[in-house]
């Protein structure tokens, strides 16, 4: 029986979806029910669902995949490639971002600030004072995010950096034990894996329909007009996200990695259609994993490190959605920004995109801490929300297009063959 793809029944489940939140906006309904209530509901269960396998998956995936890599000594090896990779990538975005902002510079209309257009009713002048006096000092306290006082707390909280730094060192430790008591452990974990990955196969089952109350839902809410400055900084954000999809990651992947990067597009692209309707890489990732694993061959041990790692830590389009959203709010003040300004926010946006969880417009929190930092009004926030949803979309799908990226670059370095030959990777059998 003929059966389409997933990622054609998720891309057909967006465009009906787009035109059905079109037609019926957020009032209409039938027999006293809202078709946007319908759509919230449908949306809602299925990001549930797939919330629902993080905290098991992301532990499970971790600490086996630890395991594996110290018990042969390669955890430190694969560990810095791999951390080296996303401050790369993620550095390499925010100056996209920096450099398209200040060419188009979205935050000017005819030359002159967008302030009034915007209503941001904060005085330009008390704005400028503070920025002179602001750096990149305020952010240093994410860090301690990453070592949590309570690990059952910051896994029901969504504090993912916690969970995955507490699930490296247990899995690290487990290669110290002796036989008798490691292997148990394995085992359980590895079974804990599998049993996660089969769970998110069925969900996903459910995934077209899904994606089609989140879209719908979305567009029945704001429809397609703005204001013409918030156009032009959606374009800019999306031309910048464009260029870092298909200039620099391509590049890497072909300099470093010698494969072709349209091979790894179409091998993930389910997953990048669900990062794209979903907003959330976290969300995506026992999707993600699913399909560099099957479709891009790239061995669970890699894999199983990598991605759940880069779900957490390797944000390339938040980073750069961030740079360019405190200087459009810059510019809309008419401030002329200083190199150490600048500089600032650049180091900011990589620190704070870090410590983002990966679920719908968690950025925003983010750009509150750049905004405050580099003292811009906070407030100034609010006018994001117009593009936010669509924005959003399109920069996890650059998170999760570059998680996939650092997998398959590593996989090569680490001396890997039969990378994207459309076979699944044959994985060595543990003991």
């Amino acid at each position: 029986m003929f059966r389409l793809k997933l990622h054609w029944q998720i891309l057909i489940a967006i465009v009906l979806a787009a035109i059905a939140g079109h037609l019926v906006g957020q009032d209409s309904g039938f027999l006293g029910v809202a078709f946007y209530d319908v759509f919230d509901f449908v949306g809602t269960l299925f990001i549930n669902a797939l919330k629902m396998l993080i905290v098991p998956l992301i532990a499970s995936s971790i600490i086996v995949g630890v395991a594996g890599i110290g018990s042969s000594g390669d955890l430190g090896r694969l560990g810095g490639k791999t951390l080296l990779f996303y401050a790369i990538t993620t550095l390499s975005a925010i100056l996209v971002g920096l450099v398209l902002v200040n060419t188009v510079q979205p935050g000017l209309v005819n030359g002159e600030p967008a302030q009034d257009l915007l209503a941001l009713s904060a005085d330009a002048d008390t704005v400028a004072a503070k920025v002179g006096e602001k750096g990149a000092g305020d952010v240093v306290e994410i860090f301690l995010r990453m070592v949590p006082p309570n690990i059952i707390e910051a896994a029901a909280n969504g504090e993912m950096l916690g969970l995955i730094f507490f699930s490296i060192l247990f899995g690290f430790f487990m290669t110290r034990l002796g036989h008798e008591t490691a292997d148990p452990l394995f085992r359980f974990w590895d079974a804990v894996f599998h049993v996660m990955m089969r769970m998110t196969e069925w969900v996903m089952l459910f995934a077209p329909i899904g994606v089609f109350g989140l879209v719908a839902r979305t567009v029945a809410k704001t429809g397609f007009d703005a204001a013409a400055p918030l156009i032009v900084f959606a374009l800019t954000v999306l031309g910048a996200l464009l260029f870092h999809a298909a200039v620099t990651l391509p590049a890497m992947l072909r300099i470093v990695a010698k494969v072709s990067p349209l091979a790894l597009y179409r091998a993930i692209s389910p997953a990048l259609l669900t990062a794209f309707s979903t907003a959330s890489s976290s969300a995506t990732l026992p999707i993600t994993i699913d399909c560099v694993e099957k479709k891009a061959g790239v061995p669970n041990r890699i894999s199983s490190f990598v991605l759940p790692l880069g779900a957490t830590v390797n944000m390339n389009g938040t980073a750069l959605y961030e740079c360019v959203a405190a200087m459009f709010i810059a510019q809309a003040y008419g401030l002329e920004l200083s190199f150490g300004v600048q500089f600032s926010i650049v180091v900011i946006a990589l620190v704070t995109s870090i410590g983002v969880a990966g679920i719908p417009s968690a950025s925003l929190v983010a750009i509150a801490i750049i905004l405050s930092a580099v003292g811009l009004p906070v407030e100034a926030i609010g006018v994001l929300f117009v593009f936010d949803r669509v924005l959003d979309m399109a920069r996890t799908s650059i998170n999760v297009l570059g998680d996939a990226c650092c997998a398959v670059i590593v996989a090569r370095l680490e001396g890997e063959e039969g990378i994207l030959t459309g076979e699944p990777a044959e994985e060595a059998v543990r003991s």
